[in-house]
């Protein structure tokens, strides 16, 4: 890497190790400096490329420490929502490729396993890691193979019922299965010192748990029931892990997870332990660059910055609103407006534009932790004594509750409402975040009323409708900004299941959903086609669709929404139940997975801007007068 703009430092021994099998040829005082050398690397790094950086700060020790014990990749290591691993992904071969990090063809910021090896599981929604490890633990144990499963978690995805489903059934499993609490918050911990570091030590070592062993065997029964309760007892006078032990697991910690000189060993003790074991780190956010230590929510996700002068501005651009700020502006005015309405963030306050009404309404703002099944019967029970509650939820997150959407809201049609962000792609996080899939599987979820804003304005009179509505609703908007159009200050509403044309032409019409309008104005354009802002996808406007297919040759439908089962598919349904046969093409997002890159640079590659969709419809267009 070039390092020569302003004397960037070099790296001497991190350039030596690329892989953890160098990485365990060091010796160990050598590790305080890899580690210095390693989180100096992050910094200049991600300052370049963007990225998460607080996250990735907390980790350097534990990456180096895990690596160092255990025989990586045969023993498996799976990171919890991974935007943690750049260490990870440094110490495994792939240093210089940080320069591509989350560009088009570049690595992801998240771990892969088509990405390389060290990647046992693809991580990127919060936590999975301790299903998938226990998954490899016991696939071990039946293979008959001598290895082990590492699930690295935060204690932000600790508070899922995932998690803890998975902690139920390892607990009473003897498969050697690791789990390292990653608690970066001391959201469940005592203050951390020279006292725990000790006790966790001799509490991981082979001594302490042959005695506890013989001791079992020895006392057994009524006797053996009591000696268990009085060591319970002892440890919990001074370790916190009574939760855990009852899971079935050995809880030790918390330790200082920035201490090698603890945390290699107590790793090398339960390196030896058989069963279901958990370790309790606590790091800091940001640590070892005081800017991201003192504001670890500013550097949790970053663009490019001169980590010398710190992000400017508060990482604010100074352009147009984007639908995340029309979102949370329209929310604290509809607040003054009802009482009744109550927000739900399933653990995205920032992300979802929650601050200023958080701020303002604390009483209204339920912040419920990485728990989206929990968020969506939550707003149920609220809905069923009368209050109006906002779900403000991130398209892709809204997956892991589809249940909840179906049996608990739409079934019993309660007035839940659902502002459904980063709706379509998102750019740098790729595949795990892009919104491709929300309209294909609410359209078939009776009672529900689904919307996409065309812009900024349309987007804030929608939202107003939705939640006027006594029903379940949704409003999907991308990230980002839109039109650059300047909502007003009004809460006005539209007409449900009503959509507008916004440019009249011959031959072509172009059904644009939501996002897509933009590019189909640039597109009619060059087509003369006429373009219709479709607005609702269900209720579909059924008469403004028959009406310009009656009156044109060819329909076009848009949304930047899996092509299978989209906005496009209800179009042709209304078309065939009406009899009309004029010729559909639907454009949307095609059947597989679409990487990480820029949104625009995406939205090209797939065929989503106006170039691409002009010459899909002309060619279209020659295919049916060949035809004829």
């Amino acid at each position: 890497m070039d390092r020569s703009h302003n004397a960037m430092p070099t790296f001497p021994l991190l350039e030596a190790v690329n892989s953890p099998a160098e990485l365990r040829a060091l010796e160990r005082k050598q590790l305080p400096q890899l580690a210095e050398e390693l989180r100096a690397f992050l910094i200049e790094s991600v300052s370049r490329t963007g990225g998460h950086l607080s996250s990735n700060l907390g980790t350097v020790e534990l990456t180096i420490a895990l690596h160092y014990v255990f025989n990586t990749p045969e023993d498996r290591i799976v990171w919890d929502v991974g935007h943690q691993t750049y260490g990870h992904k440094i110490l495994t071969g792939r240093r210089e490729a940080m320069a591509g990090l989350r560009q088009f063809e570049g690595i992801s910021g998240f771990p892969r396993r088509s990405e390389s090896d060290y990647d046992t599981f693809g991580t990127a929604h919060s936590s999975t890691s301790i299903s998938a490890a226990l998954g490899m633990a016991v696939a071990a144990q039946r293979k008959g193979e001598d290895r082990h499963a590492i699930a690295v978690i935060g204690d932000g995805a600790m508070s899922a019922g995932m998690a803890f489903e998975a902690l139920n059934n390892a607990g009473v499993m003897d498969a050697n299965l690791l789990v390292v609490l990653n608690d970066n918050e001391m959201s469940i911990s005592p203050p951390v010192g020279a006292l725990t570091n000790i006790l966790a030590r001799l509490l991981s070592g082979r001594t302490y748990n042959f005695a506890r062993r013989a001791g079992e065997k020895v006392l057994g029964g009524t006797l053996g029931d009591f000696a268990k309760r009085v060591e319970e007892h002892v440890k919990g006078l001074v370790t916190p892990g009574t939760l855990f032990e009852e899971f079935g697991f050995n809880y030790i910690g918390p330790i200082d997870g920035h201490d090698l000189d603890t945390l290699i060993p107590t790793l090398q003790n339960l390196s030896e332990l058989k069963g279901p074991q958990f370790l309790h780190v606590v790091t800091r956010k940001g640590q070892g660059y005081k800017l991201a230590e003192a504001d670890p929510i500013l550097y949790h996700g970053v663009g490019k910055f001169d980590h010398s002068a710190g992000i400017q501005g508060g990482g604010k651009s100074s352009g147009k609103l984007s639908y995340t700020q029309v979102f949370g502006d329209w929310l604290c005015d509809m607040a003054k407006a009802d009482e009744r309405l109550v927000a739900i963030t399933p653990a995205m306050r920032e992300g979802s534009g929650l601050v200023r009404f958080e701020q303002e309404f604390p009483q209204r703002y339920f912040d419920v932790g990485i728990a989206e099944q929990h968020a969506l019967t939550f707003a149920a029970g609220l809905a069923c004594e009368g209050l109006k509650p906002v779900v403000a939820i991130y398209s892709t997150f809204l997956q892991r509750a589809y249940d909840q959407l179906i049996h608990d809201i739409a079934l019993q049609n309660l007035p839940v409402m659902l502002a459904i962000d980063r709706a379509g792609l998102v750019g740098a996080d790729g595949a795990t975040h892009h919104g491709a899939f929300d309209i294909s599987y609410l359209l078939c979820v009776p009672n529900l009323v689904i919307m996409a804003p065309a812009d900024e304005a349309e987007c804030r009179q929608l939202l107003s409708t939705a939640f006027k509505l006594d029903a379940p609703t949704a409003v999907r908007y991308p990230r980002g900004s839109g039109l650059g159009i300047t909502p007003s200050s009004d809460l006005a509403t539209l007409p449900v299941g009503k959509g507008e044309v916004r440019r009249q032409g011959r031959k072509v019409a172009l059904l644009a959903f939501g996002s897509m309008l933009g590019a189909a104005l640039q597109a009619a354009d060059r087509l003369d086609a006429t373009v219709a802002n479709m607005r609702f996808i269900k209720p579909l406007d059924a008469a403004l669709t028959c009406e310009l297919a009656r009156q044109h040759e060819l329909i076009v439908t848009l949304e930047e929404n899996a092509v299978i089962s989209g906005a496009g598919s209800e179009v042709s349904r209304v078309l065939a139940e009406a009899g009309i046969q004029t010729p559909v093409l639907h454009i949307g997002l095609p059947d597989h997975f679409i990487d990480h890159g820029d949104q625009q640079q995406l939205m090209q590659l797939i065929g989503l801007d106006a170039a691409h969709i002009t010459t899909a419809v002309s060619n279209r267009l020659d295919t049916l007068g060949q035809s004829e």
